[in-house]
Parts: structure tokens; sequence; C-alpha cells
């Protein structure tokens, strides 16, 4: 049940790991992997669309300049769909309230209609927002779970999640390749030419949930929660849904005291000593930078990671609230959900990393629960959006009804699919070993890992290397962070560690 998620930073011919943890700026060459931004002719920078978004580091490649060209794209691709209204938010991250501002100037000067968030808001509201509001289109500024030197600009669409591939694919071919040059109106310009509403997504959202769930319920139920924000954008939601709560890090800090906030064991040691020290909190619940992400402790305090929650929604959904529909995982989910589908008689299928993938299809077709291992996670009876609030809100629901502890429930499901662990570990390589790598994995150059045995390889999206029915290795670089990912599962926190180790060894 464990993930203690490891960063190992592996300098390689007297190059230096990159982290890109300074604030602001951070360091300049962290903004690797997909979302790199590399040089034109003319020294204006390419801007590339990643896994999830466009991101970059502040005052670095993410500049009101290009900002203003990421927005000038999108606003053409509107107007090419004639789209005419967009909802605009940002996360707490530093700057955010004023590249929120420019890209509403921008849409102002293409006539847009812009609902622009008031103070800072996460992702799943503005998806929300989107279709509360009809429109057309969300933008949130936000770079997530990355490091505090980052920003980004995520795309969302009418039905209330990730814009799709091929819909990014068309923004990003619209990137002008200079600087845009418009005459930007004042928001109260805007404002006076009915351009500009300023909307309380946060309210929204709240009202959202209360007519979803029985929060009295679930506030009554004795279950007491600790929190953790990680400084992000759910704390404040989260403190009016439930009062009775033990709050870490719901204040406003956009250095997020220099750690990335990814809500994984590793940046969440507070919160698990906390629950350990304390005997009257029954679990733990935490939300990445834009809360679109979960991570979650039971009440001994160990860390409850994507997978198990993955199979907790499904077991609850189906088993006790008698739903159904497809069950949707990216590549890098555990095996098990395979087979708690299967027991259940559920579809179950397997996509690219990229929650936008998850989304496309529950757009188009009736699905239960879909999510990935970095804990963007949905499911039936919201939109098709990530949200860590949410999930959380779905599992605590679990807990009052059953009257089981999150233990107790992890248990049902071990004793249907078995028990597993899974861990990851952060590469930091440079960029020629990274490549060199994924050359070796695409050319079959790995038959062992140590004294594990490679039975077969499955490349959907990077390259598993399955050892038997209970054991695997992963390895894929991120299209978020400049890293090589590698993910492990066995039967145990200590085999997967071994197996970890033992890719070490073979990677060099």
């Amino acid at each position: 049940m464990s993930s203690n998620t490891w960063e190992i930073q592996i300098p390689i011919s007297n190059s230096k790991p990159t982290r890109g943890q300074g604030f602001p700026l951070g360091n300049k060459k962290g903004a690797g992997g997909k979302f790199k931004q590399e040089q034109n002719t003319d020294n204006m920078t390419k801007i590339k669309f990643g896994t999830d978004g466009w991101r970059a580091i502040i005052a670095d490649t993410y500049t009101v300049e290009n900002v203003k060209r990421v927005t000038q794209a999108t606003a053409s691709w509107m107007k090419n769909n004639k789209q005419s209204k967009v909802v605009i938010g940002h996360d707490c991250r530093f700057a955010g309230e004023m590249f929120a501002k420019v890209a509403a100037q921008v849409f102002g000067a293409n006539g847009i209609r812009v609902h622009l968030a008031k103070g800072y808001v996460s992702t799943p509201m503005v998806s929300l927002g989107t279709v509360k509001t009809k429109s057309d289109v969300g933008v949130v500024i936000t770079a997530s779970h990355n490091p505090p030197s980052y920003n980004g600009f995520k795309l969302k669409s009418a039905y209330g999640g990730p814009t799709i591939p091929a819909g990014i694919a068309e923004v990003e071919a619209l990137i002008p390749d200079e600087n845009v040059v418009l005459e930007l109106p004042s928001l109260e310009q805007m404002h006076e030419d009915g351009l500009l509403n300023y909307i309380d997504l946060e309210l929204m959202y709240i009202k959202h949930v209360e007519d979803n769930f029985d929060m009295e319920m679930i506030r009554n139920s004795g279950i007491k929660l600790a929190y953790d924000a990680m400084y992000g954008a759910g704390q404040r939601a989260v403190q009016k849904l439930l009062p009775g709560s033990v709050w870490l890090h719901c204040d406003d800090d956009p250095s997020f005291k220099g750690q990335a906030p990814e809500p994984i064991h590793r940046n969440l040691t507070e919160l698990s000593e906390t629950i350990k020290n304390d005997a009257t909190i029954d679990g733990g619940l935490a939300n990445d930078g834009d809360a679109d992400r979960i991570g979650m402790y039971d009440g001994d305090g160990n860390f409850v990671d994507s997978h198990h929650i993955l199979l907790l929604l499904v077991l609850y959904l189906h088993k006790y609230k008698g739903m159904d529909g497809k069950v949707i995982i990216t590549f890098s989910v555990t095996d098990k959900m395979k087979k708690m589908c299967e027991i259940f008689g559920l579809e179950c299928q397997v996509t690219k990393i990229g929650f936008k993938y998850i989304a496309e299809i529950m757009t188009k077709e009736k699905v239960l629960v879909g999510g990935e291992e970095s804990g963007g996670i949905a499911a039936a009876g919201h939109i098709p959006e990530r949200d860590g609030i949410w999930m959380g809100l779905l599992l605590l629901e679990f807990m009052a009804k059953t009257k089981k502890s999150l233990k107790e429930l992890i248990q049902e499901v071990y004793d249907l699919v078995g028990p597993f662990s899974f861990d990851r570990d952060d590469l930091h390589l440079a960029e020629a070993r990274k490549q060199e790598i994924i050359a070796q994995c695409k050319n079959n150059a790995f038959s062992s890992f140590g004294n594990n045995k490679v039975v077969r390889v499955e490349n959907i999206d990077g390259y598993k290397f399955v050892f038997n029915d209970d054991e695997w290795v992963m390895i894929r670089p991120s299209g978020t962070e400049p890293v090589l990912r590698v993910y492990a599962q066995g039967p145990t926190d200590q085999r997967v560690r071994e197996i970890l180790d033992a890719v070490h060894g073979e990677l060099g």
C-alpha cells in the first residue's frame, strides 16, 4: 500500500542534475521533456504543449510575451471554431493573477467574452465553471504539481475536461512565431463593453459539492481528517466543506517552501507524522498545487497511492452503489485494476499516459472510473476531469456509509485482487543518456534486470517489462518534467525496492 516515490539525481559526464526548484527563476535548463522550449532561427521560443498543457520556468520562457502568444493562438482557434466565451482562473503560483489578467486582455482584444475568476481557484473549479457558464473554453494558469519556479497554461473544453489532443495540436500550430502586437483593452474597459465578468468559481464549486454529497452525513460521521493543501488552491474549499479537520500548509505561499506540490509520500511526511502522532485522526487527504490530484493516508499514517484509490473507487461505485460503466486507466496503473474489472464483469481500457486521453473517451462513452498513476482521477457523476477534492469526498462517503476505516476497505480490495505495492523513482539524467536508455528499450536491449527475467514487453506509452503476473517495471520519460520515470510493482514494499535497485544497476 505504501508508495514512497524517491527522487534520484544522477550526474552524467560532469553535467549537474536539474531540478528547477529555485524561486522564482529556477534553473533555465529545467524545462526539458515534451514541454521543453526550443529556440528557432529567429531566437523566438518555440512553445510546445506536453502531456498536460504548456509549462515553463517563470521569467525564463514563461513570460508575459509568451503567455500573450499562447493566448492569441487560443483566441484564433476559438474564432476559427466560431467560439466566443472563455473562463479563466489561476492557482496559487507566483504572478498567477497577472498572467490571468494578461490572458483576459488578449481574449478581449479578440472580441471574446471572459469570465475571470475571483482569486485563486483549482483546475476542477475552472472546468466546472466552463460547464456551468456554458462557455466554450476554460484556461487555467497553473503548472499543477511542478516545482514552484514553473507556471503553465492548461486548456479545458466545454464539457468540463481537458481539451482533446487534436484540439491541442491545432492551438499549438497557431502559436505565432513573433511577439503579439495588440492594443490590449484595460479590464475596466472590457467590463464596460460587456466583455468581462468576474465570477466566484469557488462558491460555484462548493454549491455543486453540496448538491451532490450528503455533506452533513460526512461531517457528522465522526471521521476526523487531516488535510494537507500543499499551499495549493484547494485549501479554502476544503476548509469550508470539512471544517472539523486538522490543517496543514493551508496558507498563501507561492514558493511552496521550495518543494514541488505533488501529493506523493516523500512530499507529505509531515502529514504522515501528524496522523501517526494523533490517535484521533482517521485518515489524511492531500491535493497538489491546482487540486486536481489526490494522495491519501490511512489512520496509521500509511500512504495510500492512486492505484489503491482507483481500486477503492471501483469497489465503492460498482459493488456498493450498483453503478456500471467502462473503467479507463493509463499505461502506468497497476494491472490489479484489470483483475478487479474481470471479477466485476466491467470493461477495462488502457490508454497512453495523460488524462486528456481518458477525458476524450469519457465524453463519448459511459465511464465508471478513469485515472492515472500520478493521482489524477475522475468518476461517474461528475465532470470528465481530475478532481482531487471530489475523489477524497467519495472515499470519505464510502467510509462514512460503511462505518469502516480506510485500512479495512483496502483489505476488501486485497481480498479480491491480492495485496501489492508500487513505487516510482524519478531519475534526473543528462538528455543524451536519457535518449540512450529509451533507444535501448526500443531495441529490446534489456532481457533482464538483475535476477529479474523479462517475459514480455508492452509499449503502449513507455516500456513495461513484465516479470510475472504480479511484478513489472516500466521506463518512460516524463511529459511534464525533465526526468526519466521508473515505475515498479511487486507484492511488497521491499520487493519493489529490490526491483527498482536492479534497474538502477542495469542503467548504470
